[in-house]
């Protein structure tokens, strides 16, 4: 059982008022604080404390942690489930890459872009407080203010991600000037002010903080070998990559080198209570749970997307993997990935799945096939165990079953692992049909900070310390068959390392970007790494093409080059600038 008492919220009642949403600035608080009236070092840790806090403060309509929706969906990894496409159907717009709907509402994407201005609007407030203190009389003041910087680059990274041309918000503008603020920046303009503020954490922060959660000088260093590597990818106004940055791979090289950190001994461990904040997170939100609260703090992020045909979770199905996923865990004879041939189809026309067609209930794995053991850790199968337990002494049987899908006639019956907690742990929480829990949400785990370094090893054509890197994640993978499956699943498992030295540039990108997408299937990071590689288009459109051929609600999805690889920036933002921002290409 967590308790957070690591960094304790005080002041989550304050509202601020320095946002780029209309909802936000338009809304008249019947009490206000000001600069002014809480400028005293007594109330800074506070101010600082609630800026923390914005940054879990999302929701299942309007996530800023998990990227479910934005990465995972909108990618080949998986389908958006639930009760068939009309429900949230924005999400199946998203899903289809039909965005050109100018009302959307106030769900997600909208919502999002508020939820994080809101987040930044808190650091800055604090910010515009401690400036003001003598350093006398708040001797942690450099500390703080590095902190805070790190959560505003933060929030604005997250955005950049998402619509790529977004207002970078500072402490220093009045509310005048926030609404006069463009967000026509160029692309290397907007990623330096971020790494600015990235830059100026790393060096006024030690390496590690007392108070676990606080952003430190390892995070920020990861988050600048992060930064520097999608920067490294330079893109013209139609979002297609135009040069690799040589400078600025070594930059991505030289900032993991400074990273400390390991590899959990199972890859399960990152997604199991009792394991947060351990030696491969780097950077996590923080949640908790009888922390002395009346609720505690708990996300529901993913609460629509626990098992849906069982009374122990009740809802809601979203968040099915793709049948395209889960092929992707198949390797060869010699316990490597089919880089190129994964999902193909057999010479008779039948189709080369990695499961057999349902029978009893179960999914069982096609005669021959062996598999990579990190697929138990990230899809639900049915036939095999839920969450590395076969049964619960309260909660009863927990194998994965066929009708825990709730629409397997449109979406299939595979669903996900990872979000997911064992009822029975003193984590979860159920409020009325959705589903919280007290775990960490990484934003950066070291796995991702060593293939962020080999991708820029190879690009800078260092292929051999990068298959060591590549190879340290799979050997990983591999000692992870010892998480407790069912009786002889681990018969089913076949993973090695690449033995002999890459052959080529081109291979070696192959084995680095299938790794990652192994490594990290349905966390949310595929489609980012998609567009950051400049291959969404190519990618999305091959999944496309046979997948819609297994999931019709597919056939009319179709990835438009120079457009989809960005949102369109929300129209109620357009019209409250009174049409100052730049709407993306295409929309």
């Amino acid at each position: 059982m967590k308790k957070y008492n690591k960094i304790v919220v005080s002041f989550l009642s304050i509202l601020f008022l320095a946002s780029c949403s209309s909802n936000f600035l338009d809304y008249e608080p019947t009490g206000v604080l000001s600069p002014e009236n809480v400028a005293t070092a007594e109330n800074a840790d506070a101010l600082v404390n609630a800026a923390y806090a914005a940054i879990g403060n999302d929701e299942m309509v309007g996530p800023i942690t998990h990227q479910w929706v934005y990465g995972s969906v909108r990618s080949d990894d998986a389908y958006k489930g639930g009760g068939g496409r009309g429900d949230v159907d924005v999400v199946d717009r998203y899903e289809q890459y039909n965005l050109t709907i100018a009302d959307y509402g106030d769900l997600m994407l909208p919502r999002t872009w508020t939820n994080h201005y809101k987040a930044i609007s808190r650091a800055n407030f604090a910010l515009s407080v401690i400036n003001n203190l003598p350093d006398a009389d708040y001797p942690l003041k450099k500390t703080r203010q590095a902190e805070l910087r790190f959560l505003r680059a933060h929030s604005h990274f997250m955005l950049k991600l998402l619509f790529k041309k977004v207002p970078y918000i500072t402490e220093d503008l009045t509310q005048e000037q926030i609404l006069k603020t463009s967000n026509d920046l160029s692309n290397e303009d907007l990623w330096n002010k971020i790494a600015d503020d990235f830059l100026f954490a790393f060096d006024n922060l030690e390496q590690s903080q007392e108070q676990v959660g606080r952003a430190d000088k390892n995070a920020a260093a990861a988050y600048l070998a992060k930064l520097r590597l999608y920067q490294a990818y330079e893109q013209n106004d139609t979002h297609q990559v135009v040069n690799i940055n040589q400078a600025r791979l070594q930059e991505v090289i030289d900032y993991a080198d400074k990273v400390t950190g390991s590899l959990e001994p199972d890859f399960g461990y990152n997604f199991l209570d009792g394991h947060d904040n351990g030696p491969e997170s780097i950077w996590a939100v923080q949640f908790s749970i009888n922390d002395g609260t009346n609720t505690g703090r708990v996300s529901f992020v993913t609460g629509l997307n626990s098992p849906h045909g069982t009374p122990l979770y009740g809802c809601c199905g979203f968040h099915m993997a793709s049948q395209n996923m889960v092929n992707a865990f198949k390797t060869d004879a010699d316990g490597l990935p089919l880089l190129d041939t994964f999902n193909n189809d057999n010479d008779d026309n039948t189709d080369d799945d990695i499961f057999n067609t349902i029978s009893n209930g179960d999914a069982p794995l096609a005669a021959g096939v062996t598999i990579d053991p990190r697929i138990d850790h990230t899809v639900g199968i049915p036939g095999r165990p839920f969450k590395y337990k076969n049964t619960l002494k309260t909660a009863g049987d927990m194998v994965y079953k066929f009708s825990w899908a709730r629409d397997p006639g449109v979406y299939g019956y595979f669903g996900n692992m990872k979000e997911q907690q064992s009822p029975d742990c003193s984590c979860y929480v159920k409020n009325g049909p959705f589903i919280g829990t007290s775990k960490n949400v990484d934003f950066i785990r070291y796995a991702d900070v060593l293939l962020f370094k080999a991708e820029a090893l190879i690009q800078k054509g260092d292929l051999e310390s990068a298959r060591i890197i590549i190879n340290r994640i799979r050997e990983r993978a591999a000692t992870s068959a010892t998480m407790p499956l069912a009786a002889g699943a681990s018969n089913d498992y076949k993973i090695d390392i690449y033995k002999i030295p890459f052959p080529s540039k081109e291979y070696a990108m192959k084995a680095l970007m299938f790794e990652r997408r192994l490594e990290f299937g349905m966390e949310g990071a595929r489609f980012f790494d998609l567009v950051r590689w400049g291959i969404a288009e190519k990618v999305l459109n091959e999944y496309l093409a046979v997948e819609e051929t297994k999931r019709d609600f597919l056939s009319n999805a179709e990835f438009t080059a120079g457009r989809d690889e960005y949102y369109p920036i929300p129209q109620r933002e357009i019209d409250f600038t009174g049409g100052l921002y730049i709407q993306n290409p295409g929309y």
